[in-house]
């Protein structure tokens, strides 16, 4: 009686199957990593924005702090004919001139007083703040807040990339498990990069999401 020759099934359903795992991953890997570019590339976008805003900030805060400056030699140009009025007695040349002080400096000019002149000059009372000083600071922390989520953009974007470049190991591995000749290596690799992956995906999953 013969004998029936070796079944060939099973190992032809194994190579079918990893196979089909292989194009799966591939399919997926490519998705992912599509997705990782696009994102890299919106977090490129925000961050240039940001840097935007933080520069329109930072010239805002410049030209307020100027405009402080210039109310402070206005303030300080009127304080000296106040003094040299009160220094010569004439009483009702230095009401003229302190009803004509600015707002920021007479609030300063009325606690000085207050205080019994205590201190070297209105200037140096806490309450004297001038015209732009607020708004100057205002806008130098929000340049500085803008500049630092820029950065943190930058750094998402990063990440999206190099992330891409883990996608692409699983591109390297699962092509060399659909060339390979051995049963065992072939699975091997395709096993390294379902592994590599899934590590990807979980790291993927922990990135902010911009669209």
């Amino acid at each position: 009686m013969a004998e029936n020759p070796p079944d060939g099934t099973a190992p032809r359903r194994w190579a079918e199957a990893r196979e089909i795992l292989a194009v799966f991953l591939l399919a997926i890997t490519a998705i992912l990593t599509a997705w990782c570019g696009f994102e890299s590339s919106k977090w490129g976008g925000q961050m240039s924005i940001q840097f935007s805003q933080a520069s329109a900030a930072r010239i805002q805060s410049v030209d307020f702090a100027s405009a402080s400056r210039d109310a402070r030699a206005v303030d300080l140009a009127i304080y000296t004919e106040w003094i040299l009025a009160t220094a010569r007695g004439d009483v009702a040349l230095a009401e003229y001139i302190s009803a004509r002080f600015s707002p920021a400096f007479a609030i300063a000019f009325d606690d000085w007083q207050a205080d019994g002149q205590e201190l070297e000059s209105p200037f140096r009372e806490p309450s004297y703040v001038p015209a732009g000083s607020e708004e100057a600071a205002a806008a130098a922390a929000r340049a500085d807040e803008t500049f630092d989520a820029a950065l943190e953009s930058n750094q998402r974007g990063d990440n999206y990339s190099i992330l891409t470049v883990l996608f692409a190991l699983v591109l390297f591995f699962t092509a060399m498990a659909q060339r390979s000749t051995s049963s065992f290596a072939g699975w091997f690799l395709l096993g390294l990069g379902v592994l590599v992956a899934v590590a990807g995906m979980i790291i993927l999953a922990t990135f902010p999401v911009l669209v």
